[in-house]
């Protein structure tokens, strides 16, 4: 590809303007062109702030310009299929934000059209570029801690989740909207596959969701057996209030990997009344940062070699399929099989 790889940002939430000022400053070979939000303001706020001269509010406009090399897609997960196939048709390379899609169907279909118009499609996994993260997977190929036995990963947020979260049919819950990071990594560092899981949810922090969305939790534990025999754990929680709170575990027959920094300095204060604090990380912004950083480069590299991208759609359709297969557990209150993509 000839001169910087061209970028349109779908979705000027939080996320997405993670990766716009990535591209905007600082990924090698890319830049951010224009910028797409629903919401007229939004998108001319996100517009001014990146610097960009063009921004809309109808993501079509986006496949039109024929200037856009690639989209990154940040909006509420229940448009990224049609949003990605839009893409895909127009021949824009695609770094879609977790999670894929809201069903298994619906990823094929974003696959098909990725592959069927010969572009890039990208998962936005980034604690696989995370350095402890990388540096815990090359520990485990080195046989360090000898073979995985069991994988135990939890992320918990301060806030509460927005109103539209409360209906599971079109967020997925918090499996989804927190925990896809953590179930990506349990695959990763297992090397297989899930095999079957239980899950329980419940609604301890959002009473205004009781009574029209019965099913809503904000707090879930998830229990899995994966293909090779290895075990794994999740815990995922909204609104815990005290920080942001993402910590890994990888017990080996042979040792242990412990991952996650909860502060954002190492700085602890001790007092004379013989406590000792630390401040709490309030964000996955913070934590994560670099890992961000790394994972828009390598998108970046991907499109400009047309290298396959190291977070694929295939990856992001097994994480759909396990947040599914998590949803049925906590309703039918059942352990969930997993086979052949096929939820039993």
């Amino acid at each position: 590809m000839n001169g910087k790889i061209r970028i349109a940002l779908i979705g000027a939430g939080r996320a997405g303007m993670i990766h716009a000022e990535n591209f905007r400053a600082s990924v090698p070979g890319a830049c951010i062109a224009a910028i797409c939000d629903p919401v007229e303001d939004a998108a001319r706020n996100a517009a001014q702030k990146l610097e960009v001269d063009r921004w809309y509010t109808d993501y079509h406009d986006i496949m039109e310009d024929k200037t856009i090399d690639a989209v990154i897609i940040a909006t509420p997960t229940k448009y990224h299929c049609e949003i990605a196939v839009a893409a895909a048709d127009s021949g824009k390379h695609i770094l879609c934000e977790k999670p894929m899609a809201m069903t298994v169907e619906e990823c094929n279909i974003m696959n098909a059209a990725a592959e069927k118009n010969g572009v890039i499609l990208q998962i936005a996994f980034m604690r696989r570029f995370d350095a402890s993260f990388i540096a815990a997977k090359k520990m485990i190929d080195a046989d360090e801690i000898g073979e995985v036995v069991m994988v135990r990963s939890n992320t918990r947020g301060p806030s509460i989740p927005k109103p539209w979260m409360y209906d599971i049919s079109k967020s997925n819950g918090p499996l989804a909207e927190v925990c896809s990071h953590d179930i990506d990594s349990l695959r990763w560092f297992t090397g297989s596959d899930f095999k079957t899981v239980f899950a329980i949810g419940g609604n301890f922090r959002c009473p205004d969701a009781r009574e029209s969305f019965p099913d809503f939790y904000d707090n879930v534990t998830l229990n899995a057996s994966f293909v090779n025999g290895c075990q794994g754990m999740i815990d995922g929680a909204q609104g815990v209030l005290y920080g942001y709170d993402a910590r890994c575990e990888i017990l080996g027959t042979k040792g242990c990997i412990y991952l996650g920094n909860t502060s954002e300095n190492s700085a602890i204060l001790c007092r004379s009344n013989m406590q000792k604090s630390a401040e709490y990380i309030n964000s996955w912004k913070y934590l994560f940062r670099e890992a961000y950083f790394a994972e828009d480069c390598a998108f970046a590299t991907a499109v400009t070699n047309q290298t396959p991208p190291l977070v694929n759609g295939q990856d992001g359709k097994k994480a759909v399929l396990t947040v599914n297969a998590g949803n049925l557990s906590i309703r039918e209150k059942r352990i969930v099989e997993i086979a052949g993509g096929i939820l039993l």
